[in-house]
């Protein structure tokens, strides 16, 4: 029943930018926090921000602070990453996640999960 359900992946340039979205359907969106993971190849899976259902206040790893900026609309049951000044090693494939009490990037501690998009920066 429950689904989140990614898309806004591509191919882009260095130094371009996407904007991911995640719908949600089937729980109480409202109630969950919202994370964004990614997976490169050979790589694990790391979190790159969050968003709060508390008050809103988000989250990033290091390496995208200043590029990314996740937002939530609630009455879309809809996440978005805004990704900008992308670079090649920001290519994975991109996930949400739903959590009512998980920490921002513990992947483990997330219930529900999308199906991935697939983000590729060539260089």
């Amino acid at each position: 029943e429950a689904q989140l359900v990614e898309s806004g992946g591509g191919l882009v340039q260095a130094g371009g930018s996407l904007r991911l979205s995640c719908v949600a359907s089937g729980f109480l969106f409202a109630d969950y926090a919202i994370g964004w993971f990614r997976q490169a190849p050979g790589k694990e899976r790391e979190g790159v921000s969050c968003i709060s259902s508390v008050d809103g206040s988000t989250n990033y790893i290091n390496s995208v602070k200043g590029r990314f900026a996740i937002s939530r609309d609630n009455a879309k049951n809809t996440v978005y990453l805004q990704m900008n000044s992308l670079k090649p090693e920001d290519t994975a494939v991109y996930y949400c996640a739903a959590t009512l009490w998980g920490h921002c990037f513990r992947a483990h501690e997330y219930k529900y999960w999308g199906q991935g998009t697939q983000v590729t920066v060539s260089s």
